[in-house]
């Protein structure tokens, strides 16, 4: 994988990591949540999607994006350390980016 693309995902699971931080996510988990066995069935067997990316958010909370390339459907999930599982987003045009980085002090 090129540093380019590594950067780019850093960034990525880096602003993630941002909006999850926010009391959004606490109030989440009364609703649409479940044990992460039981979520990533549902998300494979009802949207074809699979897990893009993972990555560790503060408090020990786990941040996966999945995806399914066929439909275009995507879903953000956090994974609290006890086990349960909320979905945080989700939407549809998923797309795989292979994009450089612009040079620092060039606005892309």
């Amino acid at each position: 994988m090129s540093p380019e693309r590594t950067d780019m995902k850093l960034k990525f699971a880096m602003l993630v990591t941002a909006l999850l931080a926010l009391p959004m996510a606490a109030s989440a988990q009364g609703q649409n949540c479940a044990t992460r066995d039981l979520v990533v069935e549902r998300l494979t067997s009802k949207y074809g999607e699979s897990r893009q990316s993972i990555g560790m958010a503060p408090q020990g909370r786990v941040v996966e994006v999945f995806a399914s390339h066929e439909t275009g459907t995507w879903t953000i999930t956090i994974t609290m350390p006890n086990g349960i599982t909320c979905l945080v987003a989700s939407g549809q045009s998923f797309e795989t980016l292979d994009e450089d980085v612009a040079p620092a002090g060039i606005r892309s």
